[in-house]
């Protein structure tokens, strides 16, 4: 058991779930005395984002708590998360299990009903399951537990990823001066000498020396010493400011679970300067909006001056019309086209569109010396060195690489079909379609068979590319998940490369943008090539190769992504090769999936010849909108009448010489 404060986490389930920390379990009680110098005015600090419990001097409460949080729909009321499935343990049906709660023996030994909460169809599903035994396992700080009907591999792996739950009349009981937090919100907090009303508990979150509690203000209220501020803050209703409130015993005495209230006896200026904190961080917030809107003025003044270089002013009628939310989205698009990559794809317009053939290509000449084949059978992220063979070196060194932090990873998430196969592309914003990408990454993540292992995360660099509208939400998974074990400051979430689209006639010798709407530019992803343009943006070559970087991995598509091995990589670094190539025997289209190695020096002079990125126009139909007459008319063509951009990233094989390539085919 390890030592917290008094709370015991175990949150209520509401749509959309609250995520609260939450405390953990004392081996020993304790009692600190209060000590009034650490009241002192000047000492008193609470932070609003993160919460660092040593900067209080506030002394925790005694208790033994635990660490339990639900998660409920209006389906599912009674439910509390235990534990997170992350992976596949031995060929018995086993799993490994990633503990939520305080109590795994309790939860993960004693035999009988579970539920699983699982992603179906991007729909969400709770099934019962019946735990037959589980036990600790050592040094990976997880449980490793069997399920009835659960026998085969092939069977567990289908519920990584799942979230086990247990009855919620089946919490432990606690002891007197416990608390579980989900208890404590939504009660009244009382000022114990004057009997006042202050506020109401919206959270509580844990600081690591003690808990705190978030307290809403009554905005009708004056403060405790006559103060008149709260007011000026107050937000609508009976809202006002949220301030931080330590829950020790010096402060809140007295907890009635039946009246729903607590008394508290608050230090001088507590409150006071809780609220003034919120002030300072308001002007602070309109100082930096302020400087926002300028530097995004000026970027769409340079945006804008491009774009008529380019004779494409026709952008900017949507500005005469609509509402002030629409003119701002025509800023966004504007200011969102990568000028430079549309300058050098409309200067590729004339070439033919086609498919690339480069699996034919490096599988048909003898010209590519460095090669690999190996069977699919052994290609796995650690295969062992009887089936390797004497390839067993290559993957020993990779793994070398990998551990003194020389590889950084881009995984390619966008997952677009191939554009030589006349796809309509359909971005999709739904529910289902977020919570089915995220699903299927962080079922990847949490598997250490399957991607790099724990160990080696804190130290690799990894960028995560993207649909616009799914950024969002991988961004709140790995925050939610504690980033995986990788450094939140070596990760980068980047949207996908895209370009407008254009008319296929020249109109006064220019191929005219295509509008979707007033406001929206049409436009469409560029394909692989925009890795390459990606990672030139936002100082990310030259934070790799201060952080020592010397190999970039790059990954698109669910086979390469789950099934990627250290093999190319050590391959590429045994022969001191430029660029690695992973294809697959017989694969129809290699641009459906991809797996590259890049040496740092190489990717950052492909970074820096943006300019030479080959670019194909596909002929595609395309409905829009023009201004005629000062009226906007919707077009609908019956034929191809656009042209979309596309850029394949093998065509950076030009930039290296045959001797400096390496090829590993996996064969059936």
């Amino acid at each position: 058991m390890q030592k917290a404060s008094l709370l015991c986490s175990s949150n209520p389930i509401s749509s959309p779930p609250t995520y609260l920390h939450t405390c953990r379990p004392l081996t020993v009680p304790i009692r600190i005395r209060f000590s009034p110098s650490l009241f002192a005015f000047s000492s008193l600090r609470f932070p609003l984002n993160r919460l660092h419990g040593q900067r209080h001097g506030f002394s925790p409460l005694h208790s033994t708590a635990t660490e339990e949080m639900i998660e409920a729909s209006k389906n599912v009321s009674s439910f509390v998360e235990i534990g997170y499935i992350s992976s596949v343990h031995g060929l018995q049906g086993e799993i490994c299990i990633k503990p939520n709660t305080d109590f795994p023996e309790l939860r993960f030994c004693k035999a009988g009903r579970r539920w699983l909460k699982q992603q179906v169809s991007g729909k969400e599903t709770i099934k019962e399951v019946e735990l037959v035994e589980g036990r600790e396992h050592h040094g990976k700080k997880s449980w490793i537990l069997s399920f009835s009907g659960i026998e085969t591999v092939d069977q567990a792996r289908q519920l990584v990823g799942s979230t086990l739950l247990a009855e919620e009349e089946d919490r432990p009981h606690l002891e007197e001066g416990e608390f579980y937090t989900r208890d404590l919100v939504g009660m009244r907090v009382i000022l114990k000498e004057t009997g006042e009303v202050v506020g109401t508990v919206v959270n509580v979150f844990n600081s690591g020396a003690n808990d705190l509690l978030h307290v809403m203000l009554k905005s009708a209220e004056p403060m405790p010493n006559g103060s008149e501020e709260l007011s000026s803050l107050a937000e609508a209703g009976d809202s006002g400011p949220l301030v931080w409130v330590p829950f020790v015993k010096e402060i809140v005495p007295n907890v009635d679970m039946n009246r729903r209230e607590m008394l508290i006896t608050p230090p001088k200026g507590l409150l006071e300067l809780n609220v003034r904190s919120v002030e300072r961080s308001k002007k602070e917030r309109r100082q930096l909006e302020w400087k926002e809107r300028k530097r995004f003025q000026k970027r769409l003044i340079a945006a804008k001056k491009k774009l008529s270089e380019m004779e494409q002013q026709h952008v900017f009628h949507g500005f005469r019309f609509g509402e002030k939310s629409q003119a701002s989205l025509l800023a966004d698009q504007i200011v969102s086209v990568n000028s430079k990559l549309l300058q050098q794809a409309l200067e590729n317009v004339e070439i033919a569109s086609k498919r690339w053939t480069i699996t034919e290509s490096l599988t048909g000449t003898k010209l590519v010396r460095n090669r690999l084949r190996i069977s699919e059978k052994r290609f796995t992220p650690s295969t062992s060195e009887e089936k390797l063979g004497t390839n067993f070196t290559l993957q020993e060194k990779a793994l070398q690489l990998i551990s003194k932090g020389k590889v950084a990873v881009v995984l390619d998430m966008s997952d677009h079909k191939n554009r030589g196969k006349e796809y309509d592309l359909i971005l999709s914003s739904s529910t289902s379609r977020e919570n089915s990408e995220t699903s299927s990454l962080q079922m990847l993540l949490c598997d250490d068979e399957r991607f790099v292992k724990a160990e080696y995360r804190s130290s690799m660099p990894l960028v995560l590319i993207s649909l616009a509208d799914e950024i969002i939400s991988m961004k709140k998974l790995f925050s939610s998940n504690n980033y995986f074990g990788f450094d939140p400051e070596k990760v980068w979430f980047l949207e996908e490369e895209r370009l407008p689209v254009v008319s296929s006639l020249l109109e006064q010798n220019r191929h005219k943008i295509l509008m979707k709407s007033p406001w929206e530019i049409l436009q469409s992803p560029v394909g692989s090539g925009g890795v390459i343009s990606l990672l030139s943006s936002d100082n990310i070559m030259e934070n790799l190769a201060q952080n020592g970087i010397k190999y970039i991995q790059v990954c698109n598509g669910e086979r390469y992504i789950s099934r990627s091995s250290p093999l190319l990589l050590g391959l590429v670094n045994e022969k001191e090769s430029e660029i690695g190539i992973q294809i697959f025997e017989h694969s129809e289209d290699v641009e459906e999936g991809f797996g590259m190695v890049f040496s740092i020096d190489t990717m950052k002079k492909l970074t820096r010849q943006i300019h030479k990125l080959q670019f194909y126009a596909i002929a595609k139909p395309n409905s829009h909108v023009e201004l005629v007459e000062k009226k906007w008319v919707h077009v609908e063509p019956s034929s191809p009448n656009s042209y979309e951009f596309y850029s394949t990233i093998f065509s950076c094989i030009n930039a290296c010489s045959l001797d400096k390539l390496c090829v590993m085919e996996i064969t059936e």
